[in-house]
C-alpha cells in the first residue's frame, strides 16, 4: 500500500469515527503544499461540551487503532477537552469545543490550505 493510500485511509476513517459521535463541522486541510507545515494534513471538527469532544477523540483513537493499526505518535488535552490535539505524524486532528474554536479561529492560521469541508451526517 502507497504511503499516499494508507494517509487516505487514515483520514477517512478519522472522519467516520467523528460523524459516528455526531461532531460537527468537519474541515480537511491539506498542508502539503505549505513551507514548514508541522503536518501534511490537519483534521479539525467541534463538539458541543467537553464530553462530546472526549468522546470524539476516543472514538478516533478506537476506529483507527482497530481498523487502520495506528496509534497516534502524541495526545493532548484530555483533561479539560476544550481542545484535544491528537498527532499521527502526516495526519494532526484538532477535536474542539464551538467556542475555543472560534476563538483561536484555526481555520485563518491555515488560510493557504486547500480546504475540504465535510458535508454533516444527518
Amino acid at each position: 500500500m502507497s504511503k499516499n493510500t494508507q494517509k487516505q485511509q487514515l483520514i477517512d476513517k478519522i472522519v467516520e469515527a467523528i460523524q459516528d459521535t455526531k461532531g460537527e463541522d468537519i474541515k480537511i486541510f491539506d498542508l502539503s503544499k505549505i513551507e514548514n507545515s508541522v503536518a501534511e494534513t490537519f483534521i479539525i471538527c467541534s463538539g458541543n461540551s467537553n464530553t462530546q469532544v472526549n468522546a470524539i477523540a476516543g472514538n478516533i483513537e478506537k476506529k483507527v487503532r482497530n481498523e487502520v493499526k495506528e496509534r497516534p505518535w502524541h495526545v493532548e488535552g484530555t483533561d479539560n477537552a476544550m481542545w484535544i490535539l491528537m498527532d499521527y505524524v502526516s495526519v494532526v486532528v484538532h477535536v474542539f469545543q464551538r467556542q475555543i474554536r472560534d476563538y483561536y479561529e484555526i481555520e485563518e492560521l491555515w488560510g493557504d490550505a486547500k480546504i475540504t469541508a465535510i458535508e454533516d451526517s444527518l
